[in-house]
């Protein structure tokens, strides 16, 4: 089933988007091609903490790693990360239904799809600081709770990160790194206020503090709308903390808690309406660490518990007659991480550590009208206690200026699915100061769910990890202001938990391969543009993984205003599979505009879907056609 109302329009806007990627290639001004003797220190190193867990500079790591700096992330005004990574990450897919809400349950958006394995089903994990956030009863990210409020960057490394992170990382992980304050003492405070389309007001207010030794980041939001159809009102508040203290010129600790809590009504599909199915979830984060940092070495010491509260109402297809139930869950991933990183000799860096886990999960039902715990039968309701331990090392050898080595390797134990070994290898290559080929063989794992193997009729008690190997060769290129890159993949997976015969079992398997591009250009001092693309092919077709997804991407600032605009295609998206399978194409655009009153004060506007194109991700929940958001932001 394909929505786009023109055939002619679709096929501008992906020869649009294509064309202009690759015409990129093509324009990079002569005079910013750096001589090939330039010194290194001239390009300025992207450093990561993602791909190896200490700071490092992402020309020595083989694996491929996709950084979004704040001002990326704010430069839309959009509460949540996610709209933001998925225009800036070739091969991720984030699913939507709404103008504002992912919601949770039955169908709820906010599927996070990286190279067809999916973070719905647990295979690809969300970091924050390095730390695992996932429903510990059915083993997927909230993605509710990823707020720009909180986010100094976005590092999102594509493929298994299993050796660093452990199981639900087999399919990539998207690490927020949290705020700190500028490094110079004093106090910002910044406002953000926006109202728009269906009733929809996003506001977030952050204060930040540095002084001495100490520093502080405090920050509270409130966002509701009514969303463009009838019982789909979403409304959403919390707030971030974090306290930092610097002991010594080498030792620092930080304290942080990230709390939101959000309402939201599931309306059904527009074939099968649903009545009173609302939702009331808690998410939170609490962590410490206390890390060092010296010439030769460096680490961590953290612990942290990501937690939830669920009241579900699965709602009614006839209001007349309501449920007579509630849904409950309560979750809690509770952990304690230790790494250290040290250069034993020179062009060495040897990364070890530790990570422990606790893992609970409970579900249960409740009468609606006395509130009592439900004795319902067929394994609908649950308790588990998992445990997992695990010890990993990661070693990089830069052989010479033009070579770098890298293997890693870890021991994973856990409670349940017993031992599992997980290896990882690459080589970098870089035949000049600005650029580096990359070859890089890793695998990933993800360990069975509660719900999987404990909760409702297909569970089963003797299932097994999932596993995959990841194949990657890529490069990158920097020629002054132009970037550019290219990668390829191949992955090979077996032991996919699926459902057959009614009982969940490792039957399934993925085989998918796939060419990713970007690249991005400093016009001059007022203009930039970057696009990426990702084309994908899978033996077994998934939902919500596109064989085509493209973006275009520009900027422009001249002294009072910012405009920033963006064109993005999704062809073969998968909106059903099996003996009926549903695709849909479509194209959007999307543009903001800042305009600065004063130093501090600025008005915004954004536009999204002008287009006014119909279309689903979800099967089932037509997306909204043209919106628009009005604010200001007030820095003081």
């Amino acid at each position: 089933m394909i929505r786009f109302h023109s055939s002619r329009r679709l096929l501008a806007c992906v020869a649009l988007v294509v064309a202009t990627g690759i015409a990129m290639a093509d324009t990079a001004p002569k005079d910013t091609i750096p001589n090939r003797k330039a010194k290194a220190e001239e390009a300025l190193p992207e450093v990561v903490v993602t791909g190896t867990r200490n700071a490092v500079d992402v020309r020595h790591l083989p694996m491929t790693v996709t950084v979004i700096g704040r001002e990326k992330l704010v430069e839309q005004n959009q509460p949540s990360v996610l709209p933001t990574v998925m225009q800036q990450v070739p091969g991720l897919m984030v699913t939507s239904r709404s103008m504002l809400g992912y919601g949770v349950s039955t169908g709820a958006a906010g599927g996070i799809n990286m190279r067809g394995i999916t973070g719905g089903a647990g295979q690809l994990m969300v970091l924050i600081d390095g730390h695992p956030q996932y429903n510990g009863v059915y083993g997927h990210p909230i993605s509710d709770s990823y707020q720009t409020l909180m986010a100094e960057r976005v590092e999102v490394l594509r493929g298994p990160a299993s050796v660093l992170y452990g199981s639900n990382a087999m399919g990539g992980v998207l690490n927020i790194v949290t705020r700190r304050p500028a490094a110079s003492d004093g106090i910002a405070t910044n406002v953000h206020l926006g109202a728009g389309s269906y009733g929809t007001i996003q506001s977030e207010i952050t204060n930040q503090i540095h002084k001495g030794r100490f520093s502080s980041t405090v920050s509270a939001q409130y966002n509701r709308t009514d969303n463009h159809r009838p019982r789909m009102g979403f409304e959403q508040y919390g707030g971030y903390l974090k306290l930092g203290y610097d002991i010594s010129t080498h030792w620092n600790a930080y304290v942080d808690a990230d709390v939101t809590h959000f309402n939201a009504s599931y309306p059904g599909s527009v074939s099968s309406p649903l009545y009173d199915g609302d939702q009331w979830i808690t998410r939170g984060v609490v962590s410490a660490a206390l890390e060092n940092h010296y010439q030769h070495t460096s680490g961590a010491l953290s612990v942290y518990s990501n937690f939830g509260r669920h009241k579900i109402d699965d709602g009614t297809s006839n209001p007349e007659q309501p449920t007579q139930r509630f849904f409950r869950s309560k979750d809690a991933l509770t952990g304690v991480s230790w790494y250290q990183s040290a250069q034993l000799f020179e062009g060495n860096r040897l990364t070890v550590g530790v990570d422990y886990q606790h893992i609970y999960g409970r579900a249960y039902y409740t009468s609606k009208q006395t509130g009592e715990v439900l004795d319902t039968p067929n394994k609908q309701s649950g308790r588990s206690y998992r445990n997992e331990i695990a010890a990993y090392a990661d070693f990089r050898q830069d052989i010479a200026a033009w070579l770098t080595l890298d293997a890693g390797l870890r021991i994973d134990h856990h409670s349940v699915t017993g031992t599992e070994w997980v290896p990882q290898g690459g080589v970098v290559v870089r035949p000049m100061d600005t650029g580096e080929l990359k070859a890089m063989v890793s695998k990933g794992f993800r360990n069975p769910t509660m719900r999987e193997m404990y909760l409702y009729p297909p569970s089963n008690e003797d299932l097994q990890p999932e596993r995959i190997w990841n194949y990657e060769l890529s490069w990158r290129h920097r020629l002054g202001g132009f970037s550019y890159g290219a990668n390829v993949y191949y992955i090979k997976g077996d032991n996919m938990i699926q459902t057959v015969n009614r009982q969940n079992v490792n039957t399934g398997a993925i085989e998918n391969y796939g060419v990713e591009l970007e690249a991005a250009w400093r016009i001059s001092s007022h203009w930039s543009v970057n696009t990426n693309h990702g084309v994908l092919h899978m033996e077994n077709p998934v939902v919500a993984a596109p064989a085509y997804k493209g973006f275009l991407g520009a900027d422009y600032r001249q002294n009072r205003w910012t405009v920033n605009a963006g064109l993005q295609y999704i062809g073969g998206l998968y909106t059903a599979v099996g003996e009926n399978p549903e695709k849909e194409n479509f194209c959007l655009l999307n543009a903001s505009v800042s305009y600065a009153l004063t130093g501090g004060l600025s008005l915004w506007l954004r536009g999204e879907n002008l287009l006014a194109q119909s279309y689903e991700i979800n099967r089932g929940y037509p997306m909204p056609r043209a919106t628009f958001m009005a604010g200001v932001n007030w820095s003081f």
